[in-house]
């Protein structure tokens, strides 16, 4: 099987080895448009069907023949490349890339694209752009369509960056090409022609998320369910969060741990369980709203509803007890990292007793806010966290 990336120049722009593949293929398979841009070819074409999962059963169906894909540019840079190659053997598959978008929406706009964003947005939702937003942040996103446009600049408007200029580049390499620039805030265009890129240089006073961990209380919505803002940071530390790792976050409330250790590394993953319905859909709002929306959501309680994955960390952050201690050590691998936070003195109580069965690191965080005290201020306490740490 071949892998041809084509652009908007059709086989003008291809190599010689995908002119090759082309005149030897049994078979080609590629979107209408694509198939548009090729000569009259020698052998059957299948147009992919919609939604593209539909057409790759199609396409190995066809496996062991001379089979062409098409694909556009890159096809492993948000592409189509990995969904197909990925059920098959790699003596099975050769590629032949072209330009990306994202090279040639830099070519057009004298950008560094090792200072950009890069996010093909084709299906996903417009709030994964969350994360990157923030002024002087530059961002390339490949979007499905020009309604699509249109969501985006609404959205930046709403996050408070409507002042962003937008500059919508279409059918790029090809002789539609078409590279417009207007501010999110004043979007007029409505003629915009698929496939469209846009390139935003981010402007405004919105809200820019930080990339320390403790995020501000208030960018999350909680019904005080929530571990607060200087106790987070403290628990994501213990947890150190590596790039590629999954969490199960026990009792997760907002979501806030959850959300915060998927913040620290895109490839990471998180499993939240959440026995209230409420918090659970509460939860899931957060994650969307920050761009996390992969935050898996688990309802029900621990130790009944845990994950058949294995983790690389777990935080209990509600439902401590010792049947939860104890199904977790009969679960987990040798290697977890595990934390726990407890309030009460019962739960304080079982914290002590298992870090004297299995060590680790007890932690006693103890926290005070400045507060009116008549016509001067005090010392507020809040209540005490016991913060217990361990590898299994």
């Amino acid at each position: 099987m071949t892998i041809v990336g084509i652009g908007e120049d059709g086989p003008d722009g291809l190599s010689a080895a995908s002119r090759a593949a082309l005149r030897e293929a049994e078979l080609v398979m590629g979107s209408a448009r694509h198939l548009s841009l090729l000569p009259a070819l020698s052998c059957p074409a299948i147009p992919w069907p919609v939604p593209f999962a539909d057409g790759i059963a199609s396409l190995l169906a066809h496996r062991g023949r001379r089979v062409v894909m098409l694909a556009s540019g890159d096809p492993f840079w948000f592409g189509a490349g990995s969904s197909v190659t990925r059920l098959l053997d790699r003596h099975e598959w050769v590629a032949h890339p072209a330009p990306s978008t994202f090279a040639l929406a830099a070519a057009r706009l004298g950008w560094s694209l090792e200072h950009v964003a890069c996010l093909g947005l084709h299906a996903a939702p417009l709030e994964r752009l969350r994360p990157y937003l923030g002024p002087g942040r530059r961002i390339v996103v490949l979007l499905r369509d020009g309604g699509a446009v249109a969501a985006l600049a609404t959205y930046l408007t709403e996050q408070g960056f409507g002042a962003s200029p937008l500059h919508v580049m279409e059918a790029l390499g090809g002789p539609r090409e078409r590279v417009r620039r207007v501010p999110a805030e004043a979007m007029t265009l409505t003629d915009i022609a698929h496939p469209v890129a846009v390139g935003i240089d981010c402007a405004g006073p919105g809200a820019t998320l930080p990339v320390a961990s403790g995020l501000a209380d208030d960018w999350f919505a909680s019904d005080g369910q929530i571990t607060k803002r200087p106790v987070r940071a403290l628990t994501l530390s213990a947890l150190a969060p590596r790039a590629g790792e999954l969490l199960w976050d026990i009792g997760a409330g907002s979501g806030s741990i959850g959300i915060e250790w998927l913040l620290a590394h895109p490839a990471n993953r998180a499993i939240a369980i959440e026995a209230d319905p409420v918090r659970a859909t509460r939860a899931r709002a957060n994650a969307l709203a920050l761009g996390v929306d992969r935050l898996e959501i688990l309802e029900g309680g621990a130790p009944d509803t845990l994950p058949s994955s294995s983790p690389d960390a777990v935080f209990i952050g509600g439902g401590l007890s010792d049947a939860l201690l104890t199904a977790l050590w009969a679960r987990l691998s040798a290697g977890t990292r595990l934390v726990a936070n407890a309030v009460t003195l019962e739960s304080e109580a079982l914290l002590a007793l298992w870090q004297g069965k299995k060590g680790g690191s007890l932690l006693r965080i103890e926290l005070a806010d400045a507060a009116p005290l008549g016509n001067r201020h005090g010392w507020r306490a809040r209540y005490p966290v016991v913060q217990w740490s361990v590898t299994l």
